[in-house]
């Protein structure tokens, strides 16, 4: 009960109700005094009159309209004249005087709960107004328990009407927050057990329903959340099929790329000068695929290889890799510039760091091919202090603004039609290897820059790097 939530509603509404009627009761027991005292002034105004209509009565009729009045003594001024009307013998010395005429809040609350405080029995003078302007004032003399007898009785029959409130009020609050709040709150708890049962059934997602505002808001926030959830497990699954089909198409081109190695030993032997040029880019080309393919088995198992860490020259595995994209140019009118200090080494790992260059250079490519323009494609390094810089800074229309949301996430951050955004994503994985990072820098309609940050670790600077013009040619 006292864990539930409308257990504590149904308490916590009674504390309040209680306390309610608690500063209530103060100022009614107040009030409850001062009309008390009042009363005893009037009838002894009453008994008085009794007298004046006749100056003598016996003393039993005197008793007997003091005892009805409540009170000892009757003193009723008239004309500036003090006057003695009835009088019987008080038990005690008058110990304390109440003028009644004019009491603030504050006074008659104070006076109150002090008579319902004090226990012992005392004399005390009232004083009055008289009613219907029937003299100045008008004085009587009373005991204090009656008054402190009739005080309990009021607050004990007030502390009961207030439990009565109080657990009315509750009971009924109650009952309009569980048809309000509670059975919609428990349909919302037995639609989310529902939905945790199957989150890929589309048919569990909560619809909702709910007429109160806020419960409607929260409906309708899980119902983001689960339809959100549910597309989620579904890209989850596919991505699983497709990293199995991937997995099985690697190792079979993994196989194929390894009899082409064999085929490339001959090529080398060839007396023809264009062969000789070219076969060692085409012996490196077919390294890397079976690198990549072997790297590609690895990522299905969720085991990105380490990278093996070496100082090598940048400047030999940017023109490397720019070689190979001049290549794919064709004839079209695109240039490709290094601006590289002589000498400058980085520690990294040569087959990762190629396939983040050409992965950013391939991206810039085909950007610039895209737009039918020409364009350049420039490939920065530098070093400070703590990291050397990579940067890839192409001429090409920018990345629209979709692409920008999901740049590093695989089949989401694709940049061009067609794209799966696969690059970027296992370029990024493959930087982090590295400690370092991969950003996009800046894009926009002059084009867009990729910058990759390697640390350095020890935190030691080389030699101030010499800087070189850029490398620019047409491909």
């Amino acid at each position: 009960m006292m864990n539930s939530l409308s257990g504590r509603l149904v308490i916590l509404t009674t504390i309040f109700v209680m306390l309610a009627e608690v500063l209530i009761f103060v100022p009614s027991i107040a009030r409850f005094r001062e009309d008390y005292m009042m009363n005893r002034l009037e009838r002894a105004q009453i008994a008085s009159l009794a007298l004046l209509a006749d100056d003598m009565i016996d003393r039993e009729l005197e008793a007997e309209l003091l005892e009805n009045a409540g009170v000892f003594n009757v003193v009723l001024r008239r004309d500036q004249v003090r006057q003695l009307m009835l009088a019987s013998e008080l038990p005690q010395p008058i110990s304390r005087t109440f003028d009644m005429r004019d009491n603030g809040a504050a006074v008659l609350i104070r006076d109150a709960l002090t008579r319902f405080i004090a226990s012992e029995n005392e004399v005390i003078r009232v004083i009055g107004a008289p009613v219907r302007d029937a003299g100045l004032l008008i004085e009587i003399t009373m005991e204090t328990d009656p008054l402190r007898a009739a005080m309990i009785d009021y607050g004990i029959r007030i502390l009961i009407l207030s439990a009565v409130i109080s657990i009315v009020t509750a009971s009924l609050l109650f009952l309009a927050m569980r048809a309000l709040l509670l059975k919609p709150i428990k349909g919302v708890v037995g639609h989310m057990q529902n939905y945790a049962a199957a989150p890929e059934d589309a048919r569990r997602i909560i619809t909702p329903s709910a007429s109160v505002t806020e419960l409607r808001e929260a409906e309708e926030a899980l119902q983001t959340l689960e339809t959100d959830l549910t597309q989620a497990l579904r890209q989850k699954d596919r991505l699983a099929q497709l990293g199995s089909a991937v997995s099985k198409i690697s190792h079979d081109l993994r196989n194929i790329l390894t009899s082409a190695q064999l085929f490339t030993d001959r090529i080398e032997m060839s007396e023809d000068p264009t062969v000789k040029r070219m076969a060692p880019k085409l012996v490196g080309s077919i390294t890397r695929a079976v690198h990549l393919c072997e790297s590609t088995l690895a990522f299905g198992k969720a085991e990105e290889p380490s990278p093996t860490l070496t100082m090598l020259p940048l400047v030999e595995l940017v023109d490397e890799v720019i070689d190979s994209e001049r290549l794919a140019v064709g004839d079209f009118d695109m240039s490709f510039a290094c601006d590289i200090p002589v000498g400058m080494v980085v520690r990294a790992d040569p087959e990762q760091l190629y396939r983040v260059l050409a992965n950013l250079i391939r991206n810039a490519r085909q950007a610039l091919v895209a737009t039918g323009t020409p364009g350049e494609i420039s490939v920065i390094g530098y070093e400070d202090d703590e990291a050397w810089w990579i940067e890839v800074v192409d001429t090409g229309p920018g990345l629209p603004a979709k692409a920008q949301e999901h740049l590093f996430t695989p089949f989401q951050g694709g940049a061009r039609k067609g794209g799966s955004g696969l690059g970027l994503a296992i370029s990024a994985e493959l930087v982090k290897g590295h400690g370092g990072t991969l950003e996009l820098a800046r894009t926009s309609a002059e084009g867009t820059c990729f910058s990759i940050c390697l640390p350095k670790g020890d935190g030691t600077l080389t030699a101030k790097p010499e800087v070189r013009s850029p490398q620019k040619s047409v491909g």
